[in-house]
C-alpha cells in the first residue's frame, strides 16, 4: 500500500487502508462499501458525484492512515 492517498486511487484501493478510511467516508455521508462503482471510480469521481470537496476528503484520509 502506498504511503499517500491521492484522489486519482480507486476505491477499492483506499478501503484496503480498513477501518480508519471507512470511519472518514461515513464522515462525509459517502457509503463506498457498498457501492459496485467503488471497483473502478477514482476518489475524486466519487467526491464530485457527492457533492463532497475532495481536498478535505483528501486531507482527512492521509491524516488516519499517518496515525
Amino acid at each position: 500500500m502506498s504511503d499517500k492517498i491521492t484522489k486519482d486511487m480507486k476505491f477499492s484501493e483506499i478501503l484496503a487502508y480498513g477501518q480508519p478510511v471507512i470511519q472518514v467516508f461515513m464522515k462525509y455521508k459517502m457509503g463506498c462499501l457498498g457501492c459496485a462503482a467503488a471497483r473502478y471510480e477514482t476518489l475524486e469521481q466519487g467526491a464530485t458525484a457527492h457533492g463532497v470537496d475532495v481536498e478535505a476528503l483528501l486531507k482527512d484520509l492521509n491524516a488516519v492512515i499517518k496515525n
